[in-house]
C-alpha cells in the first residue's frame, strides 16, 4: 500500500510495508529542506553592482627629462688576443687567468734555444762589421786619401824639375854646349813628368769626388746589412717573449706549459676592465638630442640600484647594416664588481623640458591605430575617453601636450577595458586611510 507524504514543495513516496520508512523519511526531508533554503538564500544574495572602483589624479606640472631607453652588452674598455708569431712550445707560463698585468709585463716564454743561437751568430757578424767600418772609415780611406795627394805632390815635383832641365839643356843646346840628343832626352822625361803628374792629380780628383764616397758607402752598407740580420735574430728571440701589450686582468689562457702554441692563435686575452662600455645602437633622430656627456644609468641584472654611466662616443656615421647609429656609455668599473659581457638595459637622460604638463604613464591608453587616449572623470562621476598629444616620457611620467587641463582628473589605475560612460567610484591610497585607533572609536 503506498501513502504520498508531502514536505514543502516536495512529495515523497514511501512504502509503508518496509518498517523503516520512519528514519529514512525524516533525513531524506531534512536533505530536501536544506537544499531549497540554500536555493533561495542564493537568490537573496544577487547583488546588482553599477560603479567600478579606479584610482585616479590629476595632471601635475613640473620638470620632465626624456629618457632614452635601450638594450646593451658591456664590453672591456680595451682588450688584446695575444698570439704569438711563431710555432714554439710554451716553456713557462708567468700569470694564471685573473692575474692583473701592465703593459709590457712578461707572460709567458716559448722554447728559443735555436733563436737564441742564431742570433748570437748574428751578433758576431755583426761585431765583425763593425770593425770594418771603423777600419775603412778611420784608416784605409784616410790613408789612400793621403797616398794620392802625396802622390800629386811628387809628381808635380817631378815636373817641375823636368821643366828646369829641358829650360838649362835648350840655352845650352843653343850655345852648343851639348848634342841634340840630350835635349831630347830631357824633352822625353818632362812628357813622361807630366803625364804622372796628370794621373796623379786625376785620382786624387776620384777619391775626392766618388772613390772616397763609394767606399765609405760600401762600408756603411756592410755594415748596416749585418745590423740589420742581428735585428732580425733578436727580434725572433722576443718573439718567444709574450708579453702584455695593455694593463689589464689576464681573462683567459688556452693552453699548459708543455703545449704547442701555434703562430696566429690566441694564446691568452687581457682586457682593461677598470671601465666598461655599453654599446647601444639608436636611430638618428633619437642620436641628434644627445651630446657627449650626457648624463645615463645602466640596470645590471642582480643590482638592485641604477649605475652612472655617461656617453662616451657617438658615432660620426650610421650604421650601413640597420642604419642606426652606434652609442658608448662608459661605467666606472675600478672596483671589478661588473663582468664584460654582461646584458644590461640603458637609461640616457636627454632633453628637459620646464613647467611641463605631466601625468603619470599607465594612465596612456594605446589604440590599435597607434593614437593615444586617457579616461577622464567627468562632474556626473562617468569615465569619458579623451584623446590626448604625447611629447616626452621617462619611464614613470609622461608629457602631455594637448587634450588635457590640470584640474581634469585622469584614470590611472582601472582604465583598461572600461567603457565610455561607465560610473565610476575613486578609491582611496591605503596612506590616505586614517591610521588604526584614529577617526572613530571601536565597539
Amino acid at each position: 500500500m503506498r501513502k504520498a507524504v508531502s514536505l514543502g514543495r516536495h512529495t515523497i513516496l514511501v512504502l509503508r510495508e518496509t518498517g523503516l520508512f520512519a528514519p529514512k523519511i525524516w533525513l531524506l526531508s531534512g536533505a530536501l529542506a536544506i537544499s531549497g533554503l540554500c536555493g533561495c538564500k542564493k537568490t537573496a544574495e544577487t547583488v546588482d553592482v553599477s560603479e567600478v572602483s579606479v584610482k585616479a589624479e590629476r595632471p601635475e606640472q613640473g620638470d620632465i627629462s626624456e629618457h632614452i631607453m635601450a638594450d646593451a652588452t658591456l664590453s672591456p674598455l680595451a682588450q688584446a688576443a695575444i698570439s704569438p708569431k711563431i710555432t714554439a712550445p710554451v716553456r713557462r707560463f708567468y700569470v694564471q687567468r685573473g692575474s692583473p698585468v701592465r703593459s709590457g709585463q712578461l707572460l709567458a716564454v716559448l722554447e728559443n734555444s735555436d733563436l737564441a743561437a742564431a742570433a748570437l751568430d748574428n751578433k758576431g757578424s755583426y761585431a765583425a762589421a763593425q770593425a770594418a767600418f771603423h777600419m775603412q772609415t778611420e784608416a784605409q780611406v784616410p790613408e789612400d786619401y793621403q797616398k794620392a795627394q802625396l802622390d800629386v805632390a811628387q809628381s808635380k815635383a817631378t815636373l817641375d824639375l823636368n821643366q828646369s832641365i829641358v829650360s838649362a839643356r835648350r840655352q845650352l843646346f843653343a850655345q852648343g854646349a851639348i848634342p841634340g840628343r840630350d835635349l831630347d832626352m830631357a824633352t822625353a822625361a818632362l812628357v813622361q813628368a807630366n803625364a804622372a803628374y796628370d794621373a796623379a792629380t786625376r785620382h786624387l780628383q776620384s777619391l775626392q769626388m766618388v772613390s772616397r764616397k763609394a767606399t765609405l758607402e760600401q762600408a756603411e752598407g756592410q755594415l748596416t746589412s749585418a745590423k740589420g740580420k742581428y735585428a732580425g735574430a733578436e727580434a725572433q728571440v722576443s718573439y718567444s717573449e709574450i708579453r702584455s701589450p695593455i694593463d689589464g686582468i689576464v681573462t683567459d689562457r688556452t693552453l699548459f706549459t708543455g703545449e704547442t702554441a701555434a703562430a696566429g692563435s690566441a694564446l691568452l686575452t687581457v682586457m682593461d676592465t677598470s671601465a666598461l662600455l655599453a654599446k647601444l645602437h639608436l636611430s638618428q633622430i633619437m642620436a641628434q638630442r644627445l651630446k657627449l656627456g650626457d648624463d645615463a644609468t645602466v640596470m645590471v641584472p642582480g643590482v638592485a640600484e641604477p649605475i652612472p654611466a655617461r656617453v662616451a662616443l657617438i658615432s660620426p656615421a650610421l650604421d650601413p647594416g640597420s642604419t642606426t647609429v652606434e652609442i658608448w656609455l662608459r661605467i666606472d668599473n675600478r672596483d671589478g664588481s661588473l663582468k664584460a659581457g654582461t646584458p644590461v638595459r640603458t637609461s640616457i637622460t636627454g632633453r628637459t623640458v620646464p613647467a611641463a604638463i605631466k601625468i603619470p604613464l599607465a594612465a596612456v591608453l594605446t589604440a590599435q591605430d597607434g593614437s593615444k587616449s586617457v579616461m577622464r572623470i567627468g562632474s556626473d562621476g562617468t569615465a569619458h575617453r579623451k584623446s590626448v598629444k604625447l611629447g616626452i616620457q621617462n619611464g614613470e611620467e609622461v608629457q602631455v601636450l594637448s587634450g588635457l587641463v590640470m584640474s581634469d582628473l585622469v584614470i590611472t589605475e582601472g582604465a583598461y577595458g572600461l567603457d565610455d560612460g561607465t560610473k565610476v567610484s575613486v578609491a582611496k591610497d591605503e596612506d590616505e586611510k586614517p591610521a588604526a585607533g584614529q577617526g572613530g572609536q571601536s565597539k
